[in-house]
């Protein structure tokens, strides 16, 4: 009996032997099908930062050598520099001294034999006291201190201009690069999806959605390349070369620093010029009251000349020559300059304001601009840390599937889709991360084109931040 029950599973497992061994060949029959021409093999590839750079050829701009010919070309910072000269000519010109005047006094003139009369000249000056030319020069020097406040500002915009027009193009360069590997995977998917139709393993409707998708993402590529090129025309014209031949900028788009939100807060509302500006413009305010309250001190009007005296005193003797000095003063009896004296205070309580309220203002923006930081942040780090690890996961395990036949070439080519769909929204979330990070660290400044104020224009001195939209990624473009 135990002799019989020993054969009996001896055949059956060489029964279980023989059909695993046959379903292995099986397997092996229709993989060797897909090698030769149902469905190719699959060579993983994955997407990654930097592929532009690394291919293309011609000429390549770094970030220093742009701020470089920015600080050279861009015309607003020589505008600056001139509202710096005329603003010290100014400030010499308020405190020069009046110029004297001379002229012909004639008084009694007639004609005759007698003659007579008196003709000279006189020079008079008027000397300026309580050192009201002192006070003007000062007042002056503050709106010296104002423009070289708006030059050193005007530098800052120029510089994060550059920055944020540099990093838009490299954003762009790699969304190009992106597109161009979507749009191979839809042309290898259409080409696949041909095969399958060749096997009947595919209808038309499969066929015409792949031409749809290649379609799609071959407009897609055209667009990018537009947007590269939207982009470079901006980084020449910020940098003030707008003949600048177009290249390749080097960089990597995924190393943003870290930010420090405390510290970018403290540095806006502490290192701001539109901070410095107010300031400087409270102390022209303060220096206007005091030049103000000066100015019922009168001045001393000084008249001195010589003139000859034709009046005979005798027969054939006449008075001849004589001199004469007037001096004199105005009385301040009625006008004090009161009302010029309270305007100039109300002007100075202003200006103490202005400097609160332009800290105010600047948190205020920055607040905003934190928020999309901090959203921007949150989106690349769950693309490095999620969702691209999990995609690039499945691709493989996908392919690996593929390797054992458990799964079709499309399902693989959609993985894929799937990685690089995600890698271009990647780029989208960096190059706003970038952005925000420039504006926060530039205090507020991004327009390197916007001309620098004049002082007397000054009473605003935060402006609008410009940055340019974010990018949006759209999977039906």
């Amino acid at each position: 009996m135990r002799v019989l029950l020993g054969r009996v599973a001896l055949l059956g497992l060489a029964v279980l032997l023989g059909g695993a061994h046959a379903w292995a060949q099986e397997q092996k029959d229709e993989h060797a099908g897909h090698q030769l021409g149902r469905i190719p093999v699959v060579k993983p590839e994955f997407p990654r930062l930097g592929k532009a750079q690394q291919s293309a050829a011609g000429l390549r701009y770094r970030l220093e050598q742009l701020e470089q010919m920015a600080l050279a070309s861009n015309p607003t910072l020589p505008q600056a520099q001139s509202e710096i000269r005329a603003a010290r000519a100014r400030q010499l010109q308020s405190g020069l001294y009046p110029n004297p005047r001379a002229g012909y006094l004639g008084e009694e003139i007639r004609g005759g034999v007698l003659g007579g009369g008196q003709q000279g000249f006189f020079v008079s000056q008027t000397f300026v006291t309580a050192g009201k030319l002192g006070h003007n020069r000062k007042i002056f020097g503050h709106e010296v201190r104002i423009t070289e406040i708006e030059a050193e500002e005007q530098r800052l915009r120029v510089l994060n201009g550059v920055r944020l027009a540099y990093y838009r193009v490299l954003a762009a360069q790699e969304l190009l690069e992106t597109e161009r590997d979507l749009a191979r995977i839809a042309a290898d998917s259409l080409k696949t999806t041909r095969q399958l139709q060749n096997v009947g393993q595919a209808d038309e409707t499969e066929i015409l959605q792949a031409e749809i998708e290649q379609q799609t993402l071959e407009l897609s590529v055209a667009m990018r390349e537009n947007e590269l090129r939207q982009a470079w025309r901006w980084l020449a014209a910020v940098v003030g070369t707008p003949e600048l031949p177009p290249g390749i900028v080097e960089g990597n788009l995924a190393d943003v620093p870290a930010l420090e939100e405390d510290r970018v807060l403290e540095l806006i509302t502490g290192e701001s010029p539109a901070v410095k500006i107010a300031q400087a413009a409270t102390d022209r305010a303060q220096a206007r009251v005091e030049r103000e309250r000066r100015e019922p001190i009168p001045d001393i009007e000084v008249r001195a000349g010589l003139q000859r005296n034709g009046e005979l005193l005798e027969p054939m003797r006449r008075v001849g020559l004589q001199g004469f000095v007037e001096v004199g003063v105005q009385i301040p009896l009625f006008n004090r300059n009161q009302g010029n004296v309270e305007a100039a205070r109300a002007a100075a309580e202003r200006a103490q304001q202005e400097t609160q309220r332009v800290e105010l203002a600047l948190r205020q923006r920055a607040a905003s601009v934190l928020q999309m930081h901090r959203n921007a942040r949150l989106r690349v780090e769950r693309y490095q840390k999620e969702l691209l690890p999990r995609a690039q996961r499945a691709y493989e395990l996908m392919i690996q599937r593929y390797g054992l036949m458990l799964a079709s070439y499309p399902q693989v080519l959609l993985a894929q889709r799937t990685l690089f769909h995600l890698q271009s929204d990647y780029i989208a979330a960096l190059e706003e991360l970038w952005m925000n990070d420039i504006a926060l660290r530039g205090l507020l400044l991004t327009d390197g084109l916007e001309a620098p104020a004049r002082p007397g224009e000054i009473d605003m001195p935060v402006r609008e931040i410009n940055l340019p939209m974010p990018r949006m990624i759209s999977r039906e473009e």
